[in-house]
């Protein structure tokens, strides 16, 4: 079993570590709602995509109240 000749530095270490670092994740305005949406993505709220319906959403009631009455 081979052994490692010499001990690896900490600034080695940190060299290969420093591409692990989180991104900050850019956000896009929706054209159709205004919601924030990630680039290349449908929106979540509204469905649309380019101009496009892709998502069929379900319209949230707007209150829980009305339903029981």
């Amino acid at each position: 079993m081979s052994v490692p000749k010499k001990r690896r530095t900490k600034s080695s270490v940190g060299q290969r570590r420093s591409h692990h670092a989180l991104k900050k994740i850019s956000l896009n305005k929706c054209p159709k709602c205004g919601q924030a949406v990630k680039p290349h993505c449908a929106c979540a709220f509204c469905g649309f995509y380019k101009g496009k319906e892709v998502l069929k959403i379900k319209s949230k009631s707007k209150s829980k109240k009305k339903e029981l009455q």
